[in-house]
């Protein structure tokens, strides 16, 4: 037991380090595939051809494209066209774009569960796509797809670890450090593992949450 316990405080500075750095890049890159993956689920339901070919088309090939060739390609490809960026830069864009397309398609299927009749009849008393989409349509749909959003942030959160192969010091690179400390490498991966847990409670408290404010505003 004492070798388990040492295994976290003897190598303190490296669960720090890792974890608080998987912090910023779920917070950073959340945020910003909540708003790019919004974005991509209104040109997806837009009335312009050209907006849901450009949704339809972002989301058929970033989906199928495996996270791991995106980080790939922002590291060594992205630089040979001139678009240098650091590594940790990398891991944010990579994290975004590659995540944006789940909450397109988690927000799409929000949007198809609000009746059309309330968006017919939106602009029939003369508001524009932009107003039924953000006064009536997303409210809605955002309401309604609670759990699915969260269970795409919490395999975002877990697809962190993929950055630690393209030198991003985080919780999937704890391992590493330790293995170079000569630690216990099974104690460590326990350790990781729970560190994962504790990070993904408050994801599950915040799903709870919504769920009981928006049950009563329905």
């Amino acid at each position: 037991m004492n070798a388990f316990l040492h295994t976290l405080t003897d190598n303190w500075d490296i669960f720090s380090r890792g974890f608080v750095n998987t912090i910023k890049l779920f917070l950073v890159s959340g945020v910003c595939a909540l708003i790019l993956g919004t974005l991509l689920g209104a040109a997806r339901v837009s009335p312009v051809p050209a907006l849901r070919g450009i949704g339809t088309g972002y989301v058929s090939v970033v989906r199928n494209t495996p996270l791991t060739l995106v980080f790939a390609f922002l590291v060594f490809a992205a630089p040979k066209v001139g678009l240098e960026t650091d590594f940790q830069t990398a891991a944010y864009i990579a994290l975004t774009v590659y995540t944006a397309a789940f909450v397109c398609e988690t927000l799409r299927s929000g949007i198809n569960t609000v009746p059309v009749g309330q968006a017919e009849a939106a602009r029939a008393i003369g508001m524009t796509f932009a107003q039924v989409l953000t006064l009536i349509v997303l409210p809605q749909a955002f309401r309604t797809v609670v759990p699915p959003m969260i269970s795409v942030l919490n395999a975002m959160l877990k697809n962190t670890t993929v950055a630690a192969g393209f030198s991003v010091v985080e919780a999937g690179a704890i391992q590493q450090y330790l293995s170079e400390r000569s630690e216990n490498q099974m104690f460590g991966l326990i350790w990781v593992t729970i560190g994962f847990l504790l990070l993904v409670g408050p994801l599950i408290g915040v799903q709870r949450w919504l769920e009981r404010k928006w049950k009563v505003a329905r």
